[in-house]
C-alpha cells in the first residue's frame, strides 16, 4: 500500500495543469520543446568565419530561426545519411533560414551543395541556453542523488580497528612532503603510496 502512495506521489508530483502551451499544441501548433521529434527541412552552408552567437563556425553548427529554436538549442538530428547524422548546436541564424528549416554547417562546399535540401528528423534536446529547459524530472534527480550518495560512501576511507585515525593505513599510505621546483620555491607535495 505504502508503495502505491508514494508511486502516485510522485506521478502527481510530475502533473502538470494546462497552460497555454498545451492548448497551443492541442491545436497544431507544435512549438519545439525538450523531448519532441519534428519534421524539418535541411540545407548546409559552407561560407562564413563567425556565427550570430560569436562562435566561430565548425562541424556540429547548426543555424534556425531564432523565433522557433532560439540560439544556444541543442538537437538531434536525423538526415537519413549517418554522415550528417549528430548532435548539432545551434549558434547561428540566417535572413533565409525561416520557420522549420535548419542549415547545417559543412566545411567543404562541394559537399554542401551535394548535401542539398533534404527532409530531416529533429529531436530538441535543449531549448535555447536555459538549463532549465532539459532539467531531469523528480525521479532521475532522486536516482542522481542515490547514486551521489553511494559513491561518496564508497570512497570513504574505512576505519580499520585498532588504528590510530592519524596514521596511514596500508595502501592508502599519503605523506606530506616539502619539495623544492626549479625557481627555488618551496612547496607542498603529497605522495600517495599504491
Amino acid at each position: 500500500m505504502l508503495v502505491l502512495a508514494i508511486v502516485a506521489f510522485v506521478l502527481f508530483y510530475e502533473a502538470r495543469s494546462l497552460d497555454s502551451q498545451d492548448v497551443a499544441w492541442m491545436f497544431g501548433d507544435d512549438t519545439p520543446g525538450p523531448g519532441l521529434q519534428l519534421k524539418f527541412s535541411a540545407t548546409a552552408y559552407c561560407k562564413g568565419t563567425t556565427t550570430a552567437s560569436g562562435a566561430r563556425v565548425r562541424t556540429g553548427v547548426a543555424a534556425a530561426d531564432p523565433a522557433l529554436l532560439p540560439v544556444g538549442s541543442v538537437l538531434s538530428v536525423a538526415t537519413g545519411d549517418a554522415k550528417y547524422n549528430g548532435v548539432y548546436t545551434v549558434l547561428d541564424t540566417g535572413p533565409e533560414v525561416q520557420g522549420r528549416e535548419l542549415d547545417l554547417y559543412i566545411w567543404s562546399c562541394n559537399e554542401a551543395l551535394r548535401f542539398g535540401r533534404k527532409p530531416v528528423q529533429v529531436t530538441v534536446l535543449r531549448l535555447g541556453w536555459d538549463p532549465k529547459a532539459s532539467s531531469p524530472t523528480l525521479v532521475s534527480r532522486l536516482f542522481k542523488r542515490r547514486e551521489a550518495t553511494k559513491l561518496a560512501q564508497a570512497s570513504m576511507p574505512h576505519k580499520v580497528a585498532g588504528q590510530d585515525p592519524g596514521t596511514a593505513s596500508g595502501s592508502s599510505a599519503s605523506a606530506s612532503a616539502r619539495s623544492d621546483d626549479a625557481s627555488g620555491r618551496t612547496s607542498n607535495v603529497a605522495k600517495a603510496g599504491f
